[in-house]
């Protein structure tokens, strides 16, 4: 049964709406895709066995109680202090079936039950009471053939595990709901269809719609094809652009995409040597008591993925406040387009930006129309390349760092992470050691 229940660690999720799919049918409504290939298997088997025998050196079970009318009279039974002890597990061993299911060989596991017994007959002639202390060591071995389908709203498996996965299931749903969800903005992780399994690894199909103040988005265009996933790595996950533009969209109305920057982070900032010449006129703003620089996204922000990269577009607006006006000193808007490559090293997220295309759409200031209007257009769109997008990756990596470390990402040891940007979508291979934390957490839960 921990062996199921280590496979279910990426197989158990929430609940869905539909029906599921037969995979190709399902395809095109996929907005995220994970394959957990037999070696990564073989590592949650291992570990996942010695978690089990860890928390069962010791554990304690609630009493059971109950009657049953006999004749005259009622037995009465109960099952008190019970607990189990020194569980040990000699060999498990597991194979993925294709297009079958999972064969499970536990062999010699023992355990030690200990408790009481008490039992008795009441009649309205006789009361008879006895209580009996008891020690059993049990060995056993099992052979279990689970077979994953796609029922009543989850990845289910069959009865005689059926209340292990239920379990686990609800706990992993938790889990992931958290991960992908901060503030208003959720991801809907659905399932789409029953899993696949191959000789060689286990795939599962995943709606990824983004949830922002209860409206879902929509894909039933998908472009995956299981020929896209790679297979030499222990867990690949394939994400659609259909995913991360509706995040960037909901990141945008949800008021992140604002920043302000004053002090000496402003002065800092505006240090970075550009070819084109300061016009003098900002000068005069920058050295003025109060002067705060605000950038915010005016419109919503477009994502796409390309073999080159993750390229988002996106118009910026951004103002200079002094305290000695209402109204802003300068304000310009700049439509930018970049292409973004992320990789992740020493539990940080790592981010690149190359400027594609930057342009800037309006400008004004506080002094009206000027003769020197051209050189600080000139001046600004340098600005955007140099200091602005250099800016913007400085905030967003450690900030997305922190919001991943937050769901725990950081707990996982993962082992040279690669993400491989394709067209429409985007390819996250690794392997990885196991997060052995969420194993404890989850016979925590269970046992208590």
């Amino acid at each position: 049964m921990e062996r199921s229940a280590a496979l279910l660690l990426v197989l158990a999720l929430v609940n869905v709406s539909c029906c599921c799919l037969d995979p190709p049918a399902a395809y095109r409504f996929t907005g995220a895709v994970c394959r957990l290939t037999y070696p990564a298997a073989v590592v949650l088997n291992e570990k996942t066995t010695e978690v089990i025998q860890a928390a069962f050196q010791h554990a304690k079970y609630p009493s059971i109680e109950g009657q049953r009318s006999i004749g005259f009279g009622t037995v009465k039974y109960g099952f008190h202090n019970l607990e189990i002890h020194n569980l040990s597990i000699g060999k498990s061993e597991f194979e993925l079936k294709e297009n079958e299911g999972i064969g499970i060989s536990i062999s010699n596991v023992s355990a030690v039950f200990k408790g009481t017994i008490n039992y008795g007959y009441g009649s309205w002639l006789l009361d008879l009471k006895q209580s009996v202390d008891f020690e059993v060591e049990s060995q056993i071995d099992l052979v279990i053939n689970p077979k994953l389908y796609c029922g009543k709203g989850k990845v289910a498996i069959c009865k005689e595990i059926n209340n292990v996965s239920n379990i686990l299931a609800d706990f992993i749903q938790e889990q992931a709901e958290q991960f992908l969800s901060d503030g208003d903005i959720g991801v809907d992780i659905s399932v789409t269809s029953s899993p696949i399994i191959k000789s060689d690894y286990i795939e599962s199909y995943h709606k990824g719609l983004v949830i922002y103040n209860n409206t879902k988005s929509d894909l039933s265009t998908s472009v995956f094809n299981p020929s896209q996933l790679p297979e030499n790595r222990m867990l690949n996950f394939w994400i659609s652009d259909g995913l991360l533009d509706p995040l960037m969209s909901a990141a945008h109305h949800d008021g992140r995409l604002i920043r302000n920057i004053s002090g000496t982070e402003l002065t800092d900032l505006f240090q970075t040597e550009l070819s084109s010449a300061r016009p003098e006129v900002l000068n005069k703003w920058l050295s003025s008591e109060g002067t705060m620089l605000k950038a915010r996204s005016v419109s919503v922000p477009h994502l796409w993925t390309t073999t080159e990269g993750t390229s988002v577009r996106s118009v910026a607006g951004v103002e200079l406040l002094l305290d000695s006006q209402d109204m802003p000193a300068l304000y310009f808007e700049t439509d930018v387009t970049v292409i973004v490559n992320a990789s992740y090293a020493e539990k940080k997220l790592i981010l690149k930006a190359t400027a594609e295309r930057i342009s800037i759409t309006k400008i004004s200031t506080s002094e009206g129309p000027t003769e020197t209007e051209e050189n600080l257009r000139s001046y600004l769109q340098e600005a955007v390349e140099k200091m602005g997008i250099p800016k913007v990756i400085s905030y967003l990596e450690p900030e997305l760092t922190a919001l991943m470390d937050e769901q725990g990402l950081n707990l996982f040891d993962l082992i040279n992470p690669e993400v491989l940007p394709q067209d429409g979508y985007v390819i996250v291979q690794l392997d990885f050691g196991f997060p052995q934390h969420l194993l404890v957490e989850f016979l925590k839960r269970t046992l208590n």
